[in-house]
């Protein structure tokens, strides 16, 4: 389990961040009529947030958790903000996890 909680963490991070960007670059775009930005940071997005819901198939899978649980971790990557709080929940439940084994 350990092996698997390293790259989901990186990666709620990166998706974390890149969704701020995004909504930034969306804002640019539809309030303020500027399409460059979220045209580049798009693509970049929907990419890594596929590599996150690999991460999290892979550690919840890993760890036993119900599918509802690892559908929820991968839908926290699509509200701003909210995969920084479920990067943290899920980094006590694996720890806790791993200490009761």
């Amino acid at each position: 389990m350990e092996s698997a909680l390293k790259p989901f963490r990186v990666m709620a991070y990166i998706v974390g961040c890149m969704l701020l960007v995004l909504v930034t670059g969306m804002v640019l775009r539809y309030g303020f009529d500027i399409p460059g930005p979220s045209q580049i940071i798009s693509p970049i997005h929907g990419f890594l947030y596929m590599v996150y819901l690999v991460a999290t198939i892979n550690l919840g899978l890993k760890a036993r958790w119900s599918w509802g649980y690892i559908l929820g971790v991968m839908l926290a990557g699509t509200v701003p903000f909210l995969s920084f709080y479920f990067e943290r929940r899920v980094t006590d439940r694996v720890h806790a996890q791993v200490a009761a084994a």
